[in-house]
């Protein structure tokens, strides 16, 4: 799984804040853009724009680790992640990669205190039989652990779906850019994964209205003229 940094930063976001604050999930884009921007529990702190948040939700779509839901009584679409279900992953394994996306490598002990609001392990033998779980999955695994450094006391582990590198433009201390103008290609993609948001509240509402009025979706005939 190849994904861009600011791609595991969306995702990571969306899986903490099901597990933490669920009655506030699932989440609007400008939630998610606020979640993923928190000045707390984040490493690196970035500064993302809905625009950045709405395309890196294109990609997570196309990939099939998330989904924009909306109904008639929704003000706005909403975002979810469904990585447990792409991945057949449980509650723990998810809380594990949430920490690992949001905050870097870290040690099974840190793992353990970090996920304490999403799950529950008895002790750190608990965090590192999941860890390896995890490691040695086949064929995609989805964590490695990392040699110890000269002065380390642990090892830490990393998650592997992607790039860690968030580009600097993006990030919280990064300087003023020289322009304010977008690139022709950036703006078309942020158009396009507007376009992707608005038409799955548009399918989510037909499809409801169909279900009202008994019908199937496909029976429905297409517009003429």
């Amino acid at each position: 799984m190849e994904l861009s940094a600011v791609d595991v930063r969306v995702l990571g976001c969306l899986i903490e804040k099901e597990q933490t604050t669920p009655d506030q999930y699932p989440l609007t884009t400008n939630s998610l853009r606020l979640a993923c921007n928190q000045k707390t529990n984040r490493e690196p702190v970035v500064d993302f724009s809905e625009v950045v948040v709405d395309q890196a939700m294109l990609r997570l779509r196309q990939a099939g680790l998330a989904r924009t839901v909306s109904s008639q009584g929704m003000r706005a679409s909403k975002h979810r992640h469904v990585l447990d279900e792409a991945l057949g992953l449980d509650r723990e394994e998810l809380a594990v990669l949430a920490v690992l996306m949001l905050r870097g490598p870290q040690t099974s002990g840190e793992l353990r205190t970090r996920t304490d609001r999403a799950a529950s392990f008895d002790s750190l033998a608990d965090v590192e039989s999941t860890l390896e779980g995890m490691a040695t999955r086949t064929p995609d695994p989805l964590v490695r652990r990392l040699e110890r450094r000269p002065g380390q006391k642990e090892e830490r582990w990393l998650h592997i779906l992607g790039d860690e590198q968030i580009d600097e433009a993006l990030l919280d201390t990064a300087p003023p850019a020289r322009s304010s103008g977008a690139s022709p290609t950036a703006e078309l993609t942020a158009r396009v994964a507007r376009l992707e948001t608005d038409l799955a509240m548009l399918r989510g509402r037909f499809d409801e209205l169909c279900q009202r009025l008994g019908v199937e979706p496909d029976d429905v005939p297409a517009a003429t003229g």
